[in-house]
């Protein structure tokens, strides 16, 4: 099975209204030039400040980008996977965001939802920047494979990208595509975004999809694009640049998954083994 898929590079800012008019046209774009799946990258209708990201975090059903992303899936009749958002989603005692991916079919029904399960907390960057997402957000705790048109794809956002041990369950759960949309920082995205993608997709043996953020943000963010589609040999076959929105488009074949784990079957030699 051979499916025309999309990744769409964005600089979402503060701006919520206005990010979500410039995806709407590179959502039809995508599907004018045949693509059955489209993706976001990370925080793709949204980008803030902590106290601004928090105030326009509304509860699922009341938020103004589910409402859009169904709309733009419906009108181009296409399957839209939003990247991720943030929504407000309090538990008991927890008032925390949660940085979620939604998942669209042609229809605008939401199919499958996904939380950030591994949450960014570093400091120190090259940058002198730092970042400790858990002091916003919940991490979720729940893996999640789905069924698209690409075939069986598992869904993960941004920094679940360094624990490879996310990807070989989704790998054993079916996954042949793996999606991974970020907002990856500059410093580490030059130092390790293409191997950490391309690793990802050899040691599955799947297709990556790996939509980004691009460009400056908001002063003092940045992100370092270069969205991905990379194949199940670890070649990238679409590549963004690193500051631009737009569109990349590949051509998925589900053979190409067939083919490369049987030549590398890395996936079916593991063994079990007691730690040191």
């Amino acid at each position: 099975m051979i499916t025309r898929v999309a990744c769409i590079q964005t600089t979402a800012t503060p701006d919520m209204a206005a990010g979500l008019d410039r995806i709407a046209g590179f959502v039809a774009d995508a599907a004018g030039q045949g693509a059955r799946l489209v993706m976001l990258p990370e925080m793709s209708a949204m980008l803030a400040p902590g106290p601004e990201q928090r105030a326009a975090a509304l509860a699922e059903a009341e938020h103004p980008a589910v409402a859009a992303f169904a709309r733009m899936a419906r009108e181009a009749g296409i399957w839209l996977h939003c990247g991720s958002i943030a929504v407000g989603a309090p538990a008991a005692g927890d008032d925390r965001l949660a940085n979620r991916t939604l998942v669209f079919d042609q229809t605008g029904a939401i199919v499958a939802r996904y939380d950030k399960i591994h949450l960014f907390d570093v400091g120190d960057l090259a940058d002198g920047q730092s970042y400790r997402e858990s002091d916003r957000y919940r991490p979720g705790d729940q893996a999640r494979v789905i069924d698209t048109p690409a075939g069986r794809m598992g869904l993960s956002i941004c920094y679940d990208l360094r624990f490879p041990h996310l990807y070989q369950a989704l790998a054993d759960a079916g996954a042949s595509v793996l999606a991974i949309p970020a907002a990856f920082t500059v410093p580490t995205g030059r130092a390790h975004w293409h191997a950490l993608m391309r690793a990802r997709a050899i040691e599955t043996g799947c297709w990556v999809m790996a939509p980004a953020q691009a460009g400056e943000h908001y002063p003092g963010r940045r992100t370092y694009g270069h969205s991905l589609i990379v194949s199940p040999w670890g070649e990238v076959v679409a590549e963004a640049d690193g500051e631009s929105e737009g569109v990349i488009l590949a051509e998925l074949d589900t053979d190409a998954v067939t083919a490369a784990r049987s030549k590398v079957p890395s996936l079916a030699n593991r063994r079990r083994f007691t730690g040191p």
